[in-house]
């Protein structure tokens, strides 16, 4: 079948001219002749990539943002949703009447929920990791995962929470969380941190882990990841109840600075059930004062973000990527747990065949 002219409202058979520029981005859009792609170059160049904080923002890292995104994709009809998912301003309201109440005990019903949610956004986040390579984008791997949610009958909780604009957060290099999904494509070296929550039955499953990306990893990526990866599991070690909510943050904050890494202040673990995010706060520094202790029946997570350099953080202009202020990397992992009578059930837990098994520290 012939292509038609790539310029809005032209019905003409495409030629052989192709935009040079796309060419250059991997993709072929051709057009009826030269007079024609001159005369809609104005509008077209929009679809080419391009950073659009570069003339305002002074990043920190060799990081950039690469636009345009892609379309908001859309989530089926029948799919149960979040109140936010149709809010223009993608507020939770339930979440915003929720601060003022204390933590919640989950009955043995909405607990069977939280099992099954989690063990399928296990499956989604495994999905999605086992397509990373270098050369893939960010914004493949949302569609990726925005698909296998839908799959499961579950919506992607990121999706337009406050406006977020994407199924998942991607976080690469020195970007330290909430990563927006663009056009970048990873590379040999990069590390990245894919964070997949799933609605499903009325009930959020919440769960991150740090990738590599190909082979080539320099030793402080792995001593990052590695020392966030122990980070998480000596905090989950100690969780049952009786335990004080702003003890982990002194076991994760003494590993990490025995790693010589810093562990970032400005992001904690949250609460977790019917909704996103709430009660209780789990900060992962020392020295926290968090209120209120472990009780079984309580679900939430624990999600130690951990710094090369400074434990300082920097949000770019869209609001939600935050970098490391100095530009060095960071490593994230998360689980969301029940509390037991004497431990816990991590809910999101690693399977047998998991992509993104440890690598040993390079000497």
């Amino acid at each position: 079948m012939a292509l038609t002219c790539a310029s809005a409202g032209c019905v003409t058979e495409a030629s052989s001219m192709a935009c040079p520029i796309c060419l250059k981005e991997g993709r072929t859009v051709r057009f009826c002749g030269t007079d024609c792609f001159k005369r809609n170059f104005p509008t077209h160049k929009k679809t080419h990539q391009h950073d659009p904080f570069a003339k305002t923002f002074s990043y920190p890292g060799p990081l950039r943002a690469c636009y345009p995104l892609s379309a908001k994709r859309e989530v089926p009809a029948g799919v149960s949703r979040p109140d936010y998912a149709d809010h223009p301003e993608g507020r939770s309201l339930s979440e915003e009447r929720a601060r003022i109440k204390g933590v919640k005990i989950l009955n043995a019903e909405e607990r069977e929920g939280m099992r099954k949610v989690c063990r399928l956004a296990r499956e989604v986040l495994d999905i999605a990791a086992a397509a990373l390579r270098p050369g893939i984008t960010t914004d493949e791997i949302d569609q990726i995962v925005h698909d296998e949610c839908v799959k499961r009958d579950s919506y992607p909780s990121p999706l337009n929470y406050y406006r977020f604009p994407k199924s998942v957060c991607t976080s690469v290099n020195e970007i330290i969380c909430h990563g927006i999904p663009d056009a970048r494509k990873l590379a040999e070296g990069d590390i990245v941190n894919l964070d997949v929550t799933l609605y499903h039955n009325g009930f959020h499953g919440d769960l991150n882990e740090t990738y590599y990306v190909g082979q080539k990893i320099d030793g402080d990526s792995v001593r990052v990841v590695e020392t966030a990866r122990e980070c998480l599991d000596l905090a989950l070690a100690s969780v049952k109840p009786g335990v004080p909510f702003r003890s982990f943050g002194k076991v994760i904050e003494e590993h990490a600075t025995k790693n010589s890494c810093s562990v970032v202040t400005t992001y904690c673990g949250h609460g977790i059930n019917q909704l996103f995010h709430c009660s209780p706060n789990i900060p992962h520094y020392g020295k926290n004062k968090a209120p209120g202790m472990c009780t079984e029946g309580m679900c939430f997570t624990i999600e130690p973000m951990i710094n090369l350099g400074s434990h300082r953080d920097i949000s770019w202009p869209d609001n939600w990527t935050a970098s490391t202020v100095d530009g060095k990397r960071s490593a994230q992992f998360e689980h969301t747990i029940l509390v037991t009578k004497d431990g816990c059930e991590i809910l999101t837990a690693r399977k047998a065949d998991s992509p993104g098994a440890p690598r040993k520290r390079q000497t």
